[in-house]
């Protein structure tokens, strides 16, 4: 169906419920102290006359209520209205609203969410993501993983033969020995003490060596009693987690810093959100996001805010927003991608009306509250989140006051109706 039909349905069902409440009207009779007047004759006694400013006190005979506070009377008024405030609309007779199903009932209490809803791409934790790097120029002797293997914490990944390490192993030992000698001579009163203090920073000074290219002080004792043995440089992972990328090959010659791994661990990934300009004002760090990817239909995995970009794109004008998510079974991959909803407020009991109550007027929501049989307000309100349960009032209405749940719209067309040309009998 087509909008212009729907549009079309929608004006005709509007005009068909104005016509039978207006089937239902009688005369009224006018409020105490002003007489008793048909419509003809209201009619006749304004005739010939100008319109004037409602006076204070004035009565709409014609409706029965205050002329300042017929809606009927005053449509324009309507679109002014602030949140709490109201106008009356009398019906023609107390069976109107019966005639075309308008049902009444209280507002209702439960929880809404307002949420910002946006694009994002899935990527690694890059806090818990790892270039592993050869520590020494040399040659791939042996390596320990390929992709997809898991680790844990200084497991070996890789050994590298180096001319340096073989270079600084005999300096450690050559001092190593050197020491000992002087030891034994100091002992004996041959050499002097500056003697041996000039061996002891020697050799204090090879094994620093060792130690930084990751030496532990016990290899280096154990590289101290066999000389003769290859010495192999281990690169070990820095953290527990997987093995992602592979660079190294067995054989291959490298130099200091070239790569040889990416370990990342996949416990945890992050999402970067695309929210749009207006709305980054609503959000801040630790909010609640949810986040669904197209690849797992009903999932729905929860992160909070970490991040927020303190720039906006100049071109797309939308501001990354970072939020973390855990991921045990590693169900999220890096660069899929999701959408996004952050939920930016969030209300346990919340008064809340089904969309069919809200009806809009002049750009503003109004709502129609039940005060009698054939009289109601025309409530303006302050509208919040919208909900699977209905919308959230925030201003404007009680939790005890009925309020017109279905049909509203054949009540804000006999509102309007004076527009129409059936109005008091003043206009």
């Amino acid at each position: 169906m087509t909008a212009n039909v729907t549009l079309r349905i929608l004006a005709a069902m509007g005009l068909l419920s104005l016509a039978v409440i207006l089937a239902g009207c009688r005369p009224r009779a006018a409020s105490s102290g002003g007489g008793d007047h048909d419509h003809a004759a209201h009619a006749h006694a304004h005739e010939g006359t100008e319109a004037s400013p409602v006076e204070d006190g004035a009565m709409c005979v014609e409706h029965g209520v205050p002329e300042a506070e017929c809606a009927v009377c005053n449509p324009d008024l309507i679109g002014k209205l602030e949140p709490g405030e109201s106008l009356k609309v009398r019906l023609p007779s107390t069976n109107s609203t019966a005639l075309v199903g308008v049902r009444t009932a209280l507002p209702e209490s439960g929880s809404v969410a307002e949420a910002v809803d946006c694009l994002a791409e899935v990527c690694f934790n890059q806090n818990k993501l790892a270039r592993i790097a050869a520590p020494v120029g040399g040659l791939l002797q042996s390596i320990a993983v390929d992709l997809g293997t898991r680790v844990d914490e200084a497991d070996t990944v890789a050994r590298i033969w180096s001319a340096s390490i073989a270079e600084a192993v005999a300096r450690a030992v050559l001092s190593h020995q050197t020491l000992e000698r002087e030891r034994r001579l100091r002992a004996d009163r041959v050499t002097s003490q500056a003697a041996l203090e000039e061996a002891e920073a020697t050799h204090r000074a090879a094994c620093q060596q060792l130690r930084t290219l990751g030496f532990t002080e016990a290899q280096i004792d154990e590289l101290g009693q066999k000389p003769e043995e290859e010495v192999l440089m281990e690169v070990r992972s820095p953290f527990a987690g997987e093995i992602v990328e592979r660079m190294a090959v067995r054989g291959a010659r490298v130099d200091v810093g070239d790569p040889l791994f990416t370990l990342v661990d996949t416990s945890t990934v992050w999402a970067m959100l695309q929210v749009p300009e207006p709305m980054l004002a609503r959000v801040q760090a630790g909010q609640t996001v949810e986040l669904r990817v197209d690849s797992m239909r009903g999932q729905v995995f929860t992160g909070r805010v970490t991040w927020i970009d303190p720039a906006v794109d100049a071109r797309t004008r939308m501001g990354r927003v970072r939020a973390e998510f855990a991921n045990p079974a590693g169900r999220l991959k890096d660069k899929m991608f999701a959408t996004a909803r952050i939920l930016t407020r969030e209300v346990e009991d919340a008064l809340l009306l089904p969309a069919p109550a809200i009806q809009h007027v002049g750009g503003r929501p109004l709502v129609f509250v039940k005060l009698a049989d054939d009289l109601f307000e025309a409530r303006s309100v302050r509208l919040g989140a919208s909900a699977p349960a209905g919308c959230e009032v925030l201003a404007g209405l009680r939790p005890d006051e009925p309020v017109a749940v279905n049909h509203a719209f054949a009540l804000k067309s006999a509102m309007l109706m004076s527009r129409l040309g059936a109005g008091c009998a003043d206009d």
